[in-house]
C-alpha cells in the first residue's frame, strides 16, 4: 500500500516508524526541511507542507493509497479537502472539522450548544474593551488565546506569564491589534487550577478508540519553570493512566471526547483522523482545556512505540467508518526532548549536532528527528527542537533511567530536562492532586 506522510518532525517520523511496521507499505513523505530519520525510510520530496497544490500533485505522480497529515497548519489550509477531491484517502480531518484545533471560538460554542462535560467559563471578545470590562468584572485570574494557531506559544496564563488580569488587559489589546494567530480576537477563559495531561484517540467519524494517557512538560526547565515550549518530554505509565489519574477519570475524558466527535458530526460533518485532548484534573474532576486535530507532539512518540494493532489497519478503518479499536503494551514510557540552547527564541539555527544512534539503539531507546537539516551527511540544528529520545520500561522509573542515560549519545550545544518522568516530580505531581481533591 502506497501512503504518504505530511510534514517534518519527530512526530511524522513516530508515525512513518508506525507505517512502516505493515511490510506492504511502500513510504512517501512531504517535508520542508530533510529530516534524517524520515528520508531514510521514504521516498521524499522537500516542500512546504503548506503548499497544498504541490503535495497534491506529489500524491497523484505517486499514484498513494493514502496520506496521513500531521501537522496542524496544513488542516488548516484545507489540504484534505484538497486530497479527497483529487481522489486521495486521508487519515486527517477536513478544514471544517480541523476547527477544533484552528478555531477556539468554535470548540468553546461546540461545548456550550451541545452541552458537552468538561467545560470551562469563556467569553469570545473582537473589542480589547469589552474584553477588558469582562476581565474586572469576572474578578479572578483568566486564561488569554488568540483564536487561532500560534504554535502552542500564543496563550498566556494569570500567574504564570501574566503578572495579574491588568496584564491580561494588555495582552488581550496586543492580540487583537496585531491578529495574532489570524484573527482579530480573543477567548478569555477561566484558569483552571489543577494537573494537565493527554488523552489521544483514532477517530473514524463516529467511533473514537482512545490511546494512553499522557503527560507533557510544556516549560523550558526543570522544575516547571521558564517559558513555554512545544513540549520538553513526556512519560506514560503500565496501565495507561497516570500516578495522579484513575480510571474513573480517563473514562470521564473519554466520554467528552466521545461527545465531541459527536457534535462536529452534527454540526460540520465527521472528523476522521487523530484528536489530541488536553485535560485539567481539577477538584471538580476532568476540564478540557483545548484539542489539538492531530496526534501531539510529544505525545505521539510515547504511544506509537507501544501500538500492538496494526497502524495501517487502524488508518483504514479510520477512513472506512469501522474503526474496531486499538491494543497497546503495558509498558511505560519516558521521552525527552533535546532542544538548541536558547530555545525557545533565542536559539541559533544551523549548529551541527553529532547522534550516535548505534549507542542509543544498544541503549534499548528510540530516536525520532525533530526540526533538523540534513546536509552533506552532518544534520544541522534549527531554532527549534531538534530530536526526542524514547525509552520503554516495566515502570516509569526504569525508562526514566534508560532515557536520561541515552542523552550522552547527543553531542552538540543543546540542553534537555533532566527531570522528565523522574519519581520526584511524578511524586510533586500527586502530592499536588491530593491536596486539591482532599
Amino acid at each position: 500500500m502506497k501512503i504518504l506522510v505530511v510534514g517534518t518532525g519527530a512526530r511524522e517520523h513516530a508515525i512513518c516508524q508506525a507505517a512502516i511496521q505493515d511490510e506492504e507499505t511502500e513510504l512517501y513523505s512531504i517535508m520542508s526541511n530533510q529530516n534524517p530519520g524520515i528520508a531514510r525510510i521514504s521516498e521524499f520530496k522537500i516542500a512546504s507542507e503548506n503548499d497544498i497544490p504541490t503535495v497534491t500533485k506529489f500524491a497523484l505522480e505517486k499514484k498513494v493509497d493514502l496520506a496521513i497529515i500531521g501537522p496542524e497548519a496544513p488542516l488548516e489550509k484545507g489540504i484534505v479537502n484538497s486530497l479527497v477531491k483529487a481522489g486521495v484517502d486521508c487519515v486527517g480531518p477536513t478544514m471544517e472539522t480541523a476547527k477544533i484545533e484552528t478555531d477556539k471560538a468554535f470548540m468553546r460554542d461546540l461545548f456550550e450548544g451541545y452541552k458537552i462535560g468538561g467545560s470551562l467559563v469563556y467569553k469570545v471578545f473582537e473589542d480589547a474593551q469589552d474584553a477588558g470590562d469582562f476581565i474586572d468584572d469576572f474578578g479572578q485570574d483568566v486564561v488569554v488565546k488568540p483564536i487561532g494557531l500560534t504554535g502552542g506559544k500564543g496563550v498566556k496564563i494569570v500567574g504564570e506569564q501574566l503578572k495579574d488580569n491588568e496584564e491580561a488587559k494588555s495582552y488581550v489589546k496586543e492580540v487583537i491589534d496585531t491578529k495574532m494567530g489570524g484573527y482579530a480576537g480573543v477567548v478569555i477563559e477561566e484558569r483552571a487550577v489543577g494537573e494537565e495531561y493527554t488523552v489521544q484517540a483514532f477517530v473514524d467519524g463516529k467511533n473514537i478508540a482512545p490511546m494512553p494517557v499522557v503527560q507533557d512538560h510544556p516549560y523550558a526547565f526543570e522544575g516547571d519553570l521558564g517559558p513555554i515550549t512545544g513540549g520538553m518530554g513526556s512519560y506514560s505509565d503500565t496501565d495507561g493512566l497516570l500516578p495522579f489519574l484513575d480510571e474513573k477519570y480517563r473514562d470521564e475524558s473519554v466520554k467528552i471526547m466521545e461527545g465531541t466527535v459527536k457534535a462536529i458530526n452534527d454540526e460540520v460533518g465527521p472528523y476522521k483522523g487523530f484528536l489530541y485532548g488536553q485535560f485539567m484534573l481539577t477538584k471538580d474532576g476532568p476540564k478540557l482545556i483545548e484539542y489539538n486535530a492531530r496526534f501531539g507532539d510529544p505525545e505521539a512518540m510515547n504511544v506509537l512505540p507501544l501500538l500492538q494493532t496494526n497502524f495501517v489497519d487502524i488508518c483504514n478503518g479510520i477512513v472506512d467508518g469501522n474503526l474496531r479499536g486499538a491494543e497497546f503494551d503495558s509498558y511505560a514510557t519516558v521521552c525527552k526532548y533535546i532542544v538548541p540552547q536558547g530555545y525557545p527564541g533565542k536559539a541559533v539555527p544551523n549548529q551541527i549536532i553529532k547522534v550516535d544512534e548505534e549507542k542509543i539503539k544498544e541503549n534499548n531507546t528510540l530516536v525520532y528527528y525533530a526540526a533538523v537539516n540534513q546536509k552533506d551527511n552532518q544534520i544541522y540544528t534549527s531554532s527549534s527542537r531538534a530530536l526526542a529520545l524514547v525509552s520503554v520500561g516495566d515502570t516509569i522509573d526504569e525508562a526514566e533511567g534508560i532515557c536520561e542515560a541515552s542523552t550522552q549519545f547527543v553531542d552538540g550545544d543543546v540542553y534537555h530536562r533532566k527531570d522528565v518522568g523522574t519519581s520526584e516530580l511524578i511524586e510533586k505531581r500527586i502530592k499536588h492532586m491530593q491536596e486539591l481533591l482532599g
